[in-house]
């Protein structure tokens, strides 16, 4: 029987996440270790750690059959591979960062200036949008200290939280791109491995769809519950169970993660009492 490859990043975030994913889908491998290749012991798949820049081209010439990357990384590599699934982490933001004491007003002002960065391709395409020459300076790692030893006016790098452009005596002035961790896979996979595939996105897509909902369970007011379970549509509509309390129901439902504070001020208000809520493990529709 075949086996899926699945290339991931070796180590940092993008790696912890990822292997944190592949086990809440019930798939257990060795210890990775001092290992650059391990294999599941209870699904047909193979990990490979890789540099995260190495991933997508691994993946476009099929020494690994699919990978987890950076959307950042993927489209300045320019690899024919495809992107199967957004995962939800690794989230972070490309931008344009000049000096705090330069007098800026907009991307115009970099017209002419030389800009240092390691995503020269994604760089490229921003400013050809907005009709700014800029004098492209490439260089791999602290790509911050640029300005400040006359290497370049301005960067182009990923930012997080902003504190090492500040560090570094810089302010964000545009941010050109949004990234998060995507799945990719080699276009020319096999049958058999497709079918892989398809099974390890169901797992995927289980999982997922649990993170962004919560279980909830409430005991509501038969006199107010026509009004409660309209607050609680959950994935096709909530279950309502009589209670030994006369005049009082249970309500079951699912609610989405992003609405469950307004929905749960909603039920109060609606007289719904003993409101537990609980994390969902897996979520099939």
């Amino acid at each position: 029987m075949q086996t899926l490859k699945l290339a991931i990043q070796k180590k940092g975030r993008l790696s912890e996440e990822s292997i944190k994913l592949i086990n809440e889908c019930d798939i257990s491998f060795p210890s990775s270790s001092g290992k650059l290749v391990t294999a599941a012991y209870d699904f047909p798949i193979e990990i490979l750690f890789l540099r995260d820049d190495d991933i997508p081209d691994y993946v476009q010439d099929g020494v690994a059959d699919i990978g987890i990357v950076g959307e950042n990384v993927l489209v300045e590599s320019g690899k024919q591979v495809e992107e199967v699934m957004k995962m939800g982490f690794g989230k972070c933001r490309l931008s344009l960062a000049v000096p705090r004491n330069m007098q800026y007003n907009g991307v115009q002002d970099l017209s002419g200036k030389s800009i240092a960065t390691s995503y020269p391709r994604i760089l490229k395409n921003y400013l050809d949008t907005q009709q700014v020459e800029a004098d492209i300076h490439v260089i791999s790692g602290s790509v911050e200290i640029a300005p400040s030893i006359g290497l370049a006016d301005a960067i182009c790098d990923i930012v997080s939280t902003g504190s090492t452009l500040l560090s570094n005596g810089l302010k964000e002035a545009e941010q050109i791109f949004r990234s998060e961790a995507v799945l990719i896979k080699n276009p020319r996979l096999s049958e058999e491995k497709n079918a892989i595939l398809k099974s390890l996105l169901f797992r995927l897509e289980a999982v997922k769809r649990a993170q962004k909902n919560k279980y909830i369970l409430l005991n509501a007011p038969n006199d107010n519950l026509d009004k409660i379970v309209a607050l609680l549509p959950g994935i096709s509509s909530p279950t309502v169970q009589s209670l030994a309390k006369e005049g009082w129901s249970s309500v079951h439902s699912v609610i989405t993660e992003k609405d469950f504070w307004e929905i749960i001020q909603q039920l109060k208000e609606a007289g719904a009492e003993g409101i537990l809520v609980m994390p969902i493990e897996k979520l099939i529709y």
